[in-house]
């Protein structure tokens, strides 16, 4: 995986790398982490549940982590739906986890 990678998937590198203190060894490795995280997972299991409060939590998790390495093609369903599960909203969240699990499959990819 690199930095020119990322930003062809619409990762915002720079300011990523700014919150990383300009380290892209270390930014990398947190990027690493974000993607390998079980929470997509476990917030899947938890809409799916109707587990509303606990799918918050995931989300929010997984928001905050990715934010802070500023995986936007990524973030961006994580965001929406965080905010439909703060208000404890019981939709149909299947467009968002699917777009969800395509883009962190994607960045998954880059791995291999």
């Amino acid at each position: 995986m690199t930095i020119d990678q990322l930003k062809e998937l619409g990762a915002n590198t720079a300011e990523g790398l700014e919150r990383c203190l300009n380290n892209e060894e270390f930014y990398l490795r947190m990027v690493g982490l974000a993607l390998a995280d079980d929470g997509y997972d476990r917030l899947k299991t938890a809409i799916e549940a109707h587990d509303l409060d606990e799918a918050f939590e995931r989300a929010h998790a997984l928001k905050g982590s990715l934010a802070n390495v500023s995986l936007t093609n990524l973030l961006t369903p994580v965001a929406q739906m965080t905010e439909d599960l703060r208000a404890r909203k019981d939709i149909d969240y299947s467009a968002k986890l699917e777009e969800m699990f395509e883009e962190l499959e994607k960045l998954r990819s880059l791995n291999d």
